[in-house]
This record gives C-alpha cells, structure tokens and sequence, in this order.
C-alpha cells in the first residue's frame, strides 16, 4: 500500500486528511505527525466525508486506516483545543455534536477496516482503532486511555468497545491506570488482533486487505452486518435485515461464479452482484 493514488479530492480537512485508493483498497491517512496525529474536530469532519466517499464507491471493498509517519497512530484528541471546545460539560457536549457526524460514519462504516498501527494509538486514537474491525500493530506501539490522568472519563460507547474487546478486568485496569500497553501485551489480551515487526507492518496489512479484497463482497459485507448484530443484545438486533443479506448473497452473480470457479478448478472473479 505504499504506491496508491490519490481518491477524489485527496486531501480533507486542510490537508489533514487524506485519501487514496489502490485496486479495490480504499486509505485513510490521519495527517498531522506534527501533532502525532492528535485529532481535531475538522479532521473528524473529513474522516465523515472520506468514508461517505468510500462507501458510495462500489470498486472499494475494505478500507485501511493509518497515521502519518512512524510516531502515531492516532495519538488522542488534539488537546489545543480542550480549553475552548472542552473545557467542562457543557463545552464537551458541544464537542460530542461536532465530532457526531464523523463518529456515526465510522460506527456504521458498512465494509471491513483495518486500522494499521504504529507508535502511539491513545485515548480517542484508540476509540477509532476499536471501531476497525481488525487492528493490525507494529510492535513499537502503545496503547492506552491516559484518561485519569487528564481528569477526564471517556464514554460509553468507548467503554462498551474496550470492554466488548479485553474484558471487564482489563477494561478496569487500563481505565484506572491510564497506563500504556505495549503491542505484544495488547494483542495476549485481544485489543489488537496482531502484532508483527515494524517493518513488516505495511505488507502484513496490505496482504490482509487484498485478501479480504479479493473474497465476494456481498458476502463480506453480510459478514460484517451478521457480526455485527451478533454483538448486540437480542432484543436490538435486526433479524429481518439479517436474513435479507444471507439471501441476497444465495441469489447473487458472485454466488454462481463461486461454484463455477470452484468446479472448474479456478480463482473466482467476484463483481459485487
């Protein structure tokens, strides 16, 4: 993932943002090294818009994101803006509508996302890794929710991510604590799903992603909706939406070409229909 090119516009939110596409693999770039990446409220503006973008666009079947440099991931909030956009309740609820839109698009994100992680992946950086589907780590990284340490609480839904993912007692432990975790510790207790040399990190991921790629999307985005709702408690989940997607991948093109390839000994050419 090295070589893209640019997708649409390129650049978001002053440049902070980027955006590119490679053969069916949509990339997201948190761009602010100078800041380790720290997320501002027009970054999140831009991450809506990109994933907007790369939801309408039925050519990208999974998305990557990662940061800028070696540093970071994401390393948290930008915290230049607390004092005016957070600085006590009221303020932080204003925070909450303006960063709503670029939130929901990334919860409700219909296609697979890596979050590609080297450095520092902290506070909310951490709440947009647990919101990927897969988290892929260099094994310089760290992870943590500093928190306690800024007198802040993050919430529920971070929480309910964290908790969903580690674990009650190791939720605990990283919310009291504030401290950090190191790639290898974060991946025995389930945050990240790996952990592979730094240098080996981008062709880890990219292989990931052409691998998902390659698979029949109908059948990956049924994947994800069934997962999904499987996570949810069973008075939430929406069986009628799920059943719907089984049967639209029974009736699909890439159903019969899946058994044709199969049959004739082949690699199957999926279209998504």
């Amino acid at each position: 993932m090295d070589a893209v090119r640019t997708y649409g516009a390129g650049q978001y939110a002053g440049g902070k943002m980027l955006a590119a596409c490679d053969d069916g693999v949509g990339l997201v770039t948190f761009n602010q090294p100078e800041k380790r990446n720290a997320m501002s409220v027009a970054m999140w503006d831009g991450l809506a818009e990109i994933l907007d973008a790369f939801a309408a666009d039925p050519d990208i079947r999974v998305v990557i994101l990662t940061g800028a440099g070696n540093k970071a991931f994401v390393s948290g909030a930008d915290i230049s803006e607390f004092e005016k956009q957070r600085g006590d309740a009221g303020a932080r609820q204003e925070y909450d509508r303006l960063t709503a839109a670029g939130r929901a698009r990334l919860a409700s994100f219909p296609k697979p996302i890596i979050a590609r992680v080297r450095g520092f992946c902290l506070g909310g950086g951490l709440a947009i890794a647990m919101a990927a589907d897969l988290r892929i780590a260099g094994r310089d990284s760290e992870f943590g929710i500093p928190a306690a340490r800024l007198g802040i609480a993050y919430g529920f839904e971070m929480t309910e991510q964290l908790v969903a993912l580690v674990g009650s007692a190791h939720a605990r432990m990283m919310l009291y604590t504030g401290a950090r975790l190191e790639a290898a510790e974060a991946e025995r207790i389930g945050l990240i799903n790996r952990a592979v040399a730094d240098e080996d990190l981008s062709d880890t991921v990219a292989d990931l992603a052409r691998s998902i790629a390659d698979n029949a999307p109908l059948s990956v985005l049924a994947a994800k909706l069934i997962v999904n709702e499987a996570t949810k408690a069973e008075r939430e989940r929406d069986m009628e939406r799920v059943q719907r997607a089984v049967a639209v991948c029974f009736d699909s093109q890439d159903y019969r070409e899946g058994r044709t390839a199969f049959m004739e000994k082949r690699t199957p050419r999926f279209a998504g229909r």
